[in-house]
């Protein structure tokens, strides 16, 4: 694994221009910022679970058809819509509770690990 400081000396070697395709976070975590996403569909988030790593983000997907959903807890929150997509970026580690208003009585709640 190639330190911070030691990819950020190899960039500057480098050029500008390699520098300019690393994103910020990349240098700072140690890792490149991945995507993630939870699809909500059957009245439920898919996975129910998802493990991340600091400065990755989640997209939420609304695929339950004409069905509306929102995302709420953790310290976000979507609007409520039966299609679309909502996203967030992590920056803090924590354990990220988060569940839909309207259907959260028929069990549709979710986590967030950030590791």
């Amino acid at each position: 694994m190639i330190r911070a400081r030691t990819l950020a000396g190899a960039l500057a070697a480098l050029g500008a221009t390699a520098a300019a395709a690393i994103p910020a976070q990349a240098l700072q975590s140690g890792h490149a910022a991945a995507r993630h996403s939870v699809t909500l569909k059957n009245v439920r988030f898919h996975p129910g679970t998802l493990t991340i790593k600091r400065d990755d983000t989640v997209t939420w997907l609304w695929r339950d058809g004409s069905i509306a959903h929102n995302v709420t807890g953790g310290g976000f929150k979507s609007r409520t819509m039966s299609k679309g997509s909502f996203t967030v970026r992590f920056s803090r580690k924590g354990t990220f509770n988060y569940h839909c208003t309207i259907h959260v009585s028929f069990g549709m709640k979710g986590k967030i690990v950030v590791r």
